[in-house]
């Protein structure tokens, strides 16, 4: 008989190992419809600001990025900025419109498919009341001398959109009022002068075409949407959809240059609770019925946080947009690229950046996500698993799309500090897949993944000793790593019973997307 010292010795261990033996399955049936999957995921996507969507390498991520992912539309700030040269005042004191590069930028958007979530922003020097302004790029976020100027600027570029792209084109785009007015930094008026600015700029597109959909208040932290709805009821302002915005970490709204130490957010419900809050705010107000878009989110809100180019990030992104459902109409990450300059051009090829892909056009694993989502099914299974999507298309072909997510950050770490490392993923057992109710016949297996070393360009980077600067070879060498095409397809065969199954190893914060189509 063991003494009875070691035998709470062996108990106390037994209790600290992580409790990752048990093995996960998915059980799904491809007859047991839940419905349309929804465009949550892809309708909009960020972008840094107008003027770096003039740049040959943003266009080319862009159309690859669409290519990939899907995404429909697309919002950045800065299109009234004074580097896309729209407004000045002559020394006569009269007014100049100019569209030109707002008009080069929205043809090349419009040729690849892409629309604009217009974002209404900043407010150009001529035009404003101070000199305060935001970002390295010198945003203006003060309110305007004159509303009314400001109105028939915006009435302006409504009737050149029309009248360039037709009405029945504009009448599928949205226009947002601002960015996240609730903060200093980016207005520095008050909640009433942004009701007001808001009110003006509405009135202008109405009167170009009433079908136009405006909306706002674009808030930090999931603010403003009562009174946003409150106001734009008791005044009889238009408000086809409210916008807001949230970010995965505990503290603080801005940060662009990462000197603060974010840390990751322990909450499960973490930028998914505000949009459930959001929801239910909009159901007991007098617009119940109102769209709720998110036209930023993210793990992090600073460009200088390394979750975003971890191989933790792509489970991330899915567990919110699984909790998410279909809360909110639409789910913006922010950004797609690290060509993105609030705090300047950056001097790293990997540093943090919001991208799904780096200045240098590496894919991070996030960018996987979007992807893998973008190759299920447009019917969505019934499921009980929290953590993975099914789906069927018309032929009777079968996707299935499964994550882990682990919050694996220490306490008393920052990210700055712990996601910069070679982080190995702990095994957490067998992920088993099962479907029934599948045509019989020959089909075949495509197996993706990304996670640990599986499409991770930046552990690759890690291992290079992150220099600061890549040369063409290394940047093709990362790369190759990571492509998202599948590693394994296989033929398989399912039977008269209508079932297939399949083990896969599964560890932290692991990604599968398992596709089953079918032979000619």
């Amino acid at each position: 008989m063991l003494p009875k010292s070691l035998l709470s010795f062996l108990a106390g261990a037994l209790l600290a190992l992580p409790l990752y033996a048990q093995d996960r399955a998915i059980n799904v049936d491809a007859r047991a419809i839940q419905g349309p999957l929804g465009s949550v995921h892809n309708l909009v996507i960020g972008a840094g600001r107008a003027n770096e969507g003039l740049r040959a390498d943003w266009q080319q991520q862009l159309a690859e990025v669409k290519r990939d992912a899907g995404f429909r539309y697309i919002r950045f700030h800065g299109l009234l900025s004074d580097d896309m040269g729209v407004y000045k005042v002559d020394a006569q004191g009269k007014e100049h419109y100019n569209f030109q590069y707002i008009d080069a930028l929205y043809d090349y958007l419009l040729g690849i498919g892409v629309k604009p979530f217009v974002e209404l922003g900043f407010m150009p020097t001529a035009m404003a009341s101070g000199t305060k302004t935001i970002f390295w790029w010198r945003g203006n976020i003060t309110p305007p001398r004159s509303y009314e100027r400001w109105e028939a600027l915006v009435k302006a570029l409504l009737e050149h959109w029309t009248r360039r792209y037709g009405a029945d084109e504009v009448a599928t785009w949205y226009f947002e009022v601002w960015n996240e007015p609730n903060l200093d930094l980016f207005w520095s008026g008050t909640q009433d002068d942004y009701f007001k600015l808001y009110t003006h700029a509405a009135r202008a597109i109405k009167s170009v075409d009433r079908r136009y959909r405006v909306g706002g208040p674009a808030t930090a932290g999931a603010a403003w949407i009562p009174e946003m709805i409150a106001y734009a009821d008791k005044n009889k302002v238009p408000l086809d959809f409210v916008s807001t915005h949230s970010y995965g970490v505990n503290q603080g709204f801005l940060d662009e240059y990462g000197t603060q130490g974010t840390v990751l957010s322990k909450d499960e419900w973490a930028v998914s609770g505000d949009v459930l809050k959001n929801r239910k705010e909009i159901a007991a107000s007098a617009m119940p019925r109102l769209d709720l878009h998110y036209t930023e989110w993210s793990s992090s809100y600073t460009p200088s946080d390394p979750t975003h180019d971890s191989y933790h990030q792509p489970a991330y992104i899915l567990t919110k947009l699984k909790q998410v459902g279909n809360a909110a109409q639409s789910m913006s990450y922010w950004v797609f690229t690290d060509i993105f300059e609030e705090a300047g051009p950056r001097f790293q090829a990997f540093h943090g950046g919001f991208g799904l892909m780096n200045t240098q056009g590496i894919k991070k694993p996030a960018y996987f996500a979007y992807q893998f989502l973008n190759q299920l099914g447009p019917t969505e299974l019934k499921n009980a698993d929290q953590r993975s999507y099914a789906t069927v298309d018309a032929r009777g072909n079968v996707q299935v799309l499964a994550w882990d997510y682990t919050q694996t950050l220490p306490e008393g770490i920052n990210n700055q500090q712990y996601f910069i490392k070679d982080l190995p993923a702990r095994d957490k057992g067998k992920l088993r897949v099962q479907v029934d109710g599948i045509k019989p016949g020959a089909y075949t297996l495509s197996l993706s993944q990304v996670g640990y070393r599986k499409n991770d360009a930046f552990t690759a980077y890690i291992d290079m000793g992150s220099p600061s600067q890549l040369s063409r070879q290394q940047v093709a060498s990362l790369k190759s790593l990571a492509t998202g095409k599948p590693q394994e397809q296989r033929k398989e065969r399912v039977g008269a019973d209508g079932r297939f199954s399949l083990a896969l190893p599964l560890r932290e914060n692991d990604v599968y997307l398992l596709r089953l189509t079918r032979s000619n």
